[in-house]
């Protein structure tokens, strides 16, 4: 286990909710773990509607001063530098969505790379949109590496349709996700299925995040 893990990805793939429930496991694993909301520019669905989740599990979260708000600012708090100089705590990091939103990951680009004990996760979601496709997906993924100055080292497969997502949704989404790994030349990591789901199917997928639903889609 890396000590920083980064996820990025489009809207709507699904990468805050990956950010909470990775560090929640990661927390119930014994860790001292911070989350670090660096999307700046979608004020909406922010780790913050996770905050009374993640005290509960003793996550620290740090937040731009603008989250929730509608004020749309490149803040990032002074407090997220610790997650450079603090390595006593494992950090997950929320990065936003697209160039401009993971622009502000590159400041801490060469520190993370120097340090060298990162994950850097594409959360992929076949069923938006804007990463239907292999070609789609892959522009977005180069967007946001040239933005934010830091390679990819892995794919999170998280084919869902929200609540409506069955089984072989998620099926689809891995397959579509394994070959645009193939693609690009890095592993499929992790496969997100809801809790609820797991709880009714079987899946002989390896390394599953289990996600739950946090507030802003009635968790």
């Amino acid at each position: 286990m890396k000590r920083i893990t980064l996820f990025s990805g489009h809207y709507g793939s699904g990468k805050t909710n990956a950010s909470v429930n990775f560090a929640v496991s990661l927390a119930k694993s014994g860790k001292k773990v911070s989350v670090y909301d660096m999307d700046i520019v979608n004020p909406y669905y922010r780790t913050l509607d996770a905050k009374d989740r993640l005290n509960a599990e003793g996550v620290h979260l740090v937040v731009s001063g603008f989250a929730n708000s509608n004020v749309d600012l490149p803040s990032v708090s002074a407090e997220s530098y610790a997650m450079i100089h603090d390595k006593s705590r494992y950090a997950v990091v929320d990065i936003g969505g697209d160039d401009r939103g993971a622009l502000v990951l590159g400041r801490f680009s060469e520190e993370i790379k120097a340090e060298n004990d990162y994950e850097f996760i594409y959360v992929l979601n076949k069923f938006r949109p804007e990463t239907r496709d292999i070609e789609s997906a892959f522009e977005v993924f180069n967007e946001i590496e040239n933005a934010c100055k830091i390679k990819f080292t892995a794919i999170m497969s998280n084919g869902n349709l929200g609540k409506e997502t069955t089984k072989s949704d998620v099926l689809e989404g891995l397959e579509f996700s394994k070959e645009f790994a193939k693609k690009v030349g890095l592993p499929v990591k992790y496969t997100g299925v809801w809790g609820e789901l797991l709880d009714k199917e079987n899946f002989d997928i390896n390394n599953i995040l289990r996600l739950e639903l946090i507030n802003y889609l009635n968790f």
